[in-house]
């Protein structure tokens, strides 16, 4: 494939023995970068903030590896718990490297103490015990989970510790997911919370609702939207459903987690001519996740789809693993790896690349959940919206605020251009 300048400067940078930020807006690239850094180096944890991040990246969760649980009895428990149990404390002395994905969703609390752990875990009073750390995310993205309705994002970046990481941040600026310039410079306004007069004039008239025979993905904030919405569609087609049952291998706390967290179903239904989204990136490029198309035929161990492009596509069952905190696997799913598509949240959406689509942002309530909708496709072509009002592109300033003050590895004025100006 070829490789943005931005890109291949990451690359070099994360050969390098710095603790690394790589960051960006949506569709730049980061994943893909990752994936192939990951691909040539040994001796790395490859962590992620949530289980399906976890799942798709074929990595453990940053939850796990550190025995952070869902933080009991508060920070001081949870260390004196890490730091006895014999299994965490062996492999942060043999990892050299930890890679972490979608760091924007995890809290600065599980941060803090998840580096008090390494530090005590290693005898090293270096941060993180001497650990090389590499994380990676957009904090214009979607926040850290929070119990109650906070106000106050805990994102990682305020905790004492992501200081003493002393990062060096690399923040990827060309858009590889569209080549879209207007589009780009649109998204990147409403990343930042500015609804200008430019971007009220290309999307005003975007407004519509979309008919019910949309061919595309409607996505909605709330699951029973979704759910309702692809049965309903699944109706209107002839003949009777196929059932493809997923098989689910392993312990059965995790195999119940897995069937929450992993990108398929556990009963995908289909018939012919059905909307489906492809759930993984194909290796031999034929797909991404968020590729649509529809079925063609069907058999128990292939299914044809005819994607948006016209081109068809022979897909085979895949595998879903979740792995324990050695990166073992304590629970697989196997069953094709797509979904109905005529609508998914976004939350799920979140790194799909999506051909076409219909965005809801009537029940948005995060920062960042809007610009993550409307970001998953190509063009402004590509999309309808229904709900945009002057609320809709909220940003926490304090991540406003944090990429300000950043420091990157160029001249600050370069990147202050790039990162508000792209």
């Amino acid at each position: 494939m070829e490789w943005t300048s931005d890109q291949k400067r990451a690359l070099e940078l994360l050969k390098s023995p710095d603790n690394v930020f790589l960051t960006g807006g949506a569709g730049t690239g980061k994943s893909t970068v990752i994936q192939e850094y990951v691909r040539k180096t040994e001796k790395i944890a490859v962590l992620a903030s949530t289980g399906t991040a976890a799942i798709l990246l074929g990595g453990r969760t940053f939850h796990s590896y550190f025995g952070l649980g869902i933080m009991e009895g508060g920070m001081d428990a949870v260390f004196e718990r890490a730091v006895k149990h014999r299994g965490i404390v062996t492999r942060l002395k043999k990892t050299e490297t930890i890679l972490i994905d979608e760091v924007s969703m995890i809290g600065a609390p599980e941060w803090g103490v998840a580096e008090r752990i390494a530090r005590k875990a290693r005898g090293n009073s270096a941060p993180w015990g001497g650990l090389r750390v590499i994380a990676v995310g957009d904090f214009a993205q979607l926040p850290p989970v929070t119990k109650g309705m906070e106000t106050e994002k805990p994102w990682a970046f305020m905790s004492g510790a992501w200081a003493k990481t002393e990062f060096t941040p690399h923040p990827l600026t060309t858009v590889v997911r569209s080549r879209d310039a207007e589009w780009n410079e649109i998204l990147n306004e409403l990343r930042w919370g500015t609804f200008s007069e430019r971007g009220k004039e290309l999307l005003l008239p975007r407004l519509k609702l979309a008919p019910l025979d949309f061919q595309g993905t409607r996505l909605y904030a709330r699951r029973m939207q979704v759910e309702k919405l692809n049965h309903d569609r699944l109706e209107t087609l002839s003949g009777a459903a196929r059932v493809f049952n997923t098989f689910y291998i392993g312990n059965a706390k995790k195999v119940e987690e897995l069937k929450k967290n992993a990108p398929i179903p556990e009963v995908l239904l289909l018939k012919l001519g059905a909307l489906v989204m492809f759930r993984q990136n194909d290796p031999d490029y034929r797909f991404v996740n968020g590729t649509l198309g529809t079925v063609k035929e069907m058999s128990d161990v292939q299914i044809k789809v005819e994607l948006l492009s016209g081109s068809s596509v022979t897909v085979k069952p895949s595998t879903f693993n979740i792995l324990d905190a050695e990166g073992e696997p304590l629970a697989t799913a196997t069953n094709f790896p797509l979904n109905l598509a005529w609508a998914t949240t976004i939350h799920k959406s979140q790194g799909a690349t999506l051909d076409r689509a219909h965005v809801d942002l009537t029940g948005v309530w995060e920062h960042g959940q809007s610009y993550v909708a409307l970001s998953r496709v190509r063009s402004l072509t590509d999309l309808t919206i229904q709900g945009l009002g002057p609320r809709s592109f909220k940003v926490d300033p304090a991540v406003t605020d944090f990429y300000k003050k950043l420091t990157p590895p160029m001249k600050q004025e370069s990147f202050l251009d790039f990162m508000f100006h792209d």
